[in-house]
Parts: structure tokens; C-alpha cells; sequence
């Protein structure tokens, strides 16, 4: 620096201490601040949407598999990842779909998930609601992963619940490929006996092992779409089931239909929203699960590729998010006793994360009817 500009420089600091005032000015938002080192009164207790532990909604994680759950870590209903994707038949990927979910997720607070439609806050209700992460898999062992996870939603489901009215807490799965649901209906089981399904899916998923399996191997036979077939031969579900915007085509024409009525499902078609619009599918899944418990599964792939790309089996001509939506909704007053959003592979999804966005709110809705309906043995 020359001379003069250090002269020029010394002279201006001079008269700014003679009129008492900072060099450089200060702005006005920082005049009106703390000195940045005083950090007496920030509260950091609590953390926010983007920070800490990823979970669903940002609610409270509970090891709920560990040797002992102590009163403060009870739950009524608890969030289960379920990282399986080696019962799919088409595109893999789906094992990242309950951490892909909980990031949809993220932007949903408790404190502040007030729902401008219904009114109503699900998860400051009376039920506890917790994360209690993802079950253990193998993924080199269908039969094994499948024993885990049976095994998880039996120790989960074992729990005392946290209000002292209901003694089973309920549980809400992120999958996962469908195979998964099979552990939830087995578990359903155990705890409430036959429930009727609502299978919200593009593909039946009621093929026999022997079809879609091709006889090959029992182990084979076990996958995302022959679950219900097997959920019916192990005597889970009521025949008073049904499916909800299926689309996909079968592999044989008569054959897998006749064997869809014999494993209990009517058929809501992806094109009959068309014809009798949401309150007529809402209608139509009322009356068919009327008078028992029910499970909903909603494979992410009954919305349209439009709506929901990051998914292993994609079929065009799919239900908007939100017609989805509104049917869910029209579902209050049922008693739901378990639920789950399968099929997610983020790795498909576009930088907007179109799907895990739909996705964790469809986990919501289901939270709302499993709040709205509490459940007694």
C-alpha cells in the first residue's frame, strides 16, 4: 500500500471515532443483534426439521427391538422400516425406500401437522407415535430376512402400549418390496386374527408361487406378487378383501383371475375413477371390509409413473397423488389395525423427490385413520 492511500486510510478511521460510529457502518439487522459469541438465550434443546437423526416426521426414535423397552420409550403406534428388495421381479432398489421415505418426510413437524382438510393433528392426539427404525435384514437370504422381520413385528407388536385403554400398539411399515407385507399379515394375525385387506396396487398380486415363481424353488416362490396368495393359503386374510387401481396385466387370462376370487379379493380397476370418481371407490372399499379389521397396503406404484417414477414395477395409467389421497381420507371410521407404503426405490426419483414426497404423506393419512379408529381386542 503507498503512502498516501495508508494517509487516506488512517484519516477516515480518525473521523470515524471522533463521530462515533463503526467502521465499516454496521446495517441495521446487525445493530439490532447480540454480539455473535453471547448464545445465553438460544435454546438448542430441541432440534428442527434438518438437523439430528433422520425420522419419520421428525418423531422420537425408540430402539423398540432392544432386551427391555423402558415406560418412557412405550408406544401406541410405531414406524418400521423394512430395507427388503430381493422378492422384486423387475427393478431393485426398494431396500432404500423407508430411508427415502422418513427424507420425504422431513418437512412434516408435529407440532405444526395440522390438516387444512380434516382439522384434525394426528400426532398430537392421544396416541404415542415413534420410529423405531429399520428391522435387521439379510439381504443375501429371502427365508431368513423374512424370519427377521416376522420376528421384529412380533417383539414390536409385543410391547405395552402407552395408554393404559389399549394393550396392542399398531404398526405402520415402510417398505421394502410388497414381500414384506406378508410379515405384517402374519403378525396381524397373531394379535387380531383374519383381517380384510385393502391392497392399493397397480398388480394383483395374488399369482401362484407355481406362476409367478415358475415352481422353480420355494424359495423363489416368495415374492412381491404371490404374497396374498400366500397370505390366503396360511388362513391371514378374510375373503372379504379387495384390490384398488389394479392395471397391470395378468400372465394368464382366466386362471389368475379365478384364482384371485379364490384368495378373497374383489377388484376396483385403475379406469373405474373414470366412471364412479372417488366417493364411489371410497364407497365401494367401505361396504366389501364392512364389520371386521382391516389391513391397508398401498404399494407406491397405484399412482400414476407421472406421480410416483421411483418404483421397481411402474404401470402407466395410474391414480393421481391426490385422488389417492382423498380416498384414504374418505376411509375414517374403519377399524385399521396395521398398515404400509411399500415399493419405493429413490433411486428412480427425479431431483424434486416427486415419490418419497407422495409417499410420506400417504404414511401420514394412514397414521390419521389409525388415530382416528383406536383399536380394542
Amino acid at each position: 500500500m503507498s503512502i498516501r492511500n495508508l494517509l487516506t486510510v488512517l484519516s477516515l478511521t480518525l473521523a470515524c471515532h471522533a463521530r462515533e460510529i463503526t467502521f465499516p457502518p454496521l446495517s441495521g439487522y446487525q445493530q439490532n443483534q447480540d454480539p455473535i459469541h453471547d448464545t445465553g438465550d438460544i435454546d438448542i434443546t430441541t432440534g428442527s426439521a434438518f438437523s439430528g437423526l433422520t425420522t419419520f416426521a421428525n418423531l422420537p426414535h425408540v430402539h423398540c427391538l432392544a432386551a427391555e423397552v423402558t415406560e418412557m420409550e412405550t408406544y401406541d403406534i410405531a414406524i418400521l422400516g423394512a430395507p427388503f428388495d430381493t422378492g422384486v421381479t423387475a427393478r431393485p432398489g426398494a431396500r432404500f425406500g423407508p430411508g427415502g421415505i422418513r427424507r420425504g418426510s422431513r418437512r412434516i413437524s408435529p407440532e405444526s401437522a395440522w390438516d387444512i382438510y380434516t382439522g384434525e393433528n394426528s400426532f398430537l392426539d392421544w396416541a404415542k407415535i415413534v420410529d423405531c427404525g429399520d428391522a435387521p435384514l439379510t439381504f443375501l437370504d429371502n427365508t431368513i430376512a423374512l424370519k427377521q422381520l416376522d420376528k421384529a413385528h412380533k417383539v414390536i407388536s409385543a410391547r405395552k402400549a402407552n395408554s393404559s385403554e389399549f394393550s396392542i400398539p399398531r404398526i405402520v411399515t415402510l417398505g421394502g418390496d410388497h414381500t414384506t407385507t406378508l410379515s405384517a399379515l402374519r403378525s396381524a394375525y397373531k394379535r387380531w386374527g383374519q383381517v380384510s385387506v385393502i391392497h392399493f396396487d397397480s398388480h394383483i398380486d395374488t399369482w401362484d408361487p407355481k406362476v409367478l415363481g415358475g415352481g422353480i424353488s420355494h424359495y423363489a416362490g416368495v415374492n412381491h406378487g404371490t404374497f396374498l396368495h400366500i397370505a390366503h393359503e396360511e388362513g391371514l386374510i378374510r375373503n372379504t378383501s379387495i384390490h384398488a387401481g389394479i392395471r397391470a396385466p395378468v400372465i394368464r387370462r382366466k386362471g389368475d383371475v379365478r384364482n384371485d376370487i379364490r384368495c378373497g379379493f374383489e377388484t376396483i380397476k385403475a379406469r373405474d375413477i373414470d366412471r364412479i370418481g372417488t366417493y364411489g371407490v371410497i364407497d365401494t372399499l367401505k361396504k366389501r371390509v364392512a364389520g371386521s379389521k382391516v389391513y391397508i397396503s398401498v404399494d407406491i406404484d397405484v399412482l400414476d409413473p407421472a406421480f410416483a417414477p421411483a418404483t421397481g414395477t411402474s404401470e402407466v395409467g395410474g391414480w393421481t397423488t391426490r385422488e389417492l389421497l382423498t380416498i384414504l381420507d374418505g376411509l375414517s371410521g374403519m377399524e385399521v389395525i396395521g398398515a404400509d407404503v411399500v415399493e419405493v426405490a429413490p433411486i428412480y426419483d427425479n431431483p424434486g423427490e416427486t415419490t418419497v414426497l407422495a409417499a410420506a404423506e400417504v404414511v401420514h393419512s394412514l397414521l390419521t385413520l389409525l388415530v382416528q379408529r383406536p383399536v380394542k381386542m
